[in-house]
């Protein structure tokens, strides 16, 4: 599979919300994210403001995606489409987040549910300092290498 990388553009954004609504986990439908501020024009926004977006792109077509709030220093998006799962996708997408986390931050976190695949996915790339932050989610931490 030829899987390209990328930074976000305001292009891809109906891509992104395709893959945020088709999910299996951590299901929201388009007007629950709006109702959460989550909308087309918000990430457009967020996009051309700074470069806080990645994409997978394959074949034309976002499969995937990560962003994250520079100022806070969080990963707070990171989804692959169920077709695409077990590729490897979600680890470079993550891997793109944290180096332009680590350029500003020397730690970065996440909040995710406890018992969710996600947990286990972020815990298995090295994020932990594991807290609970209520409502069944916790909290991650990961530390830049030095």
């Amino acid at each position: 599979m030829l899987m390209q990388i990328r930074l976000a553009q305001p292009a891809d954004v109906a891509g992104m919300f395709h893959v945020r609504t088709s999910v299996t986990e951590n299901i929201l439908s388009r007007d629950e994210l709006a109702e959460a501020g989550i909308t087309e024009a918000s990430i457009t926004k967020m996009i051309l403001g700074a470069s806080c977006a990645w994409v997978a792109n394959d074949k034309g077509q976002v499969v995937g995606f990560s962003m994250i709030d520079l100022a806070e220093g969080s990963l707070f998006a990171a989804f692959v489409l169920p077709s695409h799962e077990g590729k490897g996708i979600g680890k470079m997408l993550v891997q793109a987040a944290e180096e332009a986390l680590f350029r500003q931050h020397t730690v970065a976190w996440l909040e995710t549910g406890k018992s969710t695949r996600a947990a286990g996915f972020y815990r298995h790339l090295g994020w932990g300092m594991e807290q609970d932050v209520g409502g069944g989610d916790i909290r991650l931490e990961k530390k830049r290498r030095i």
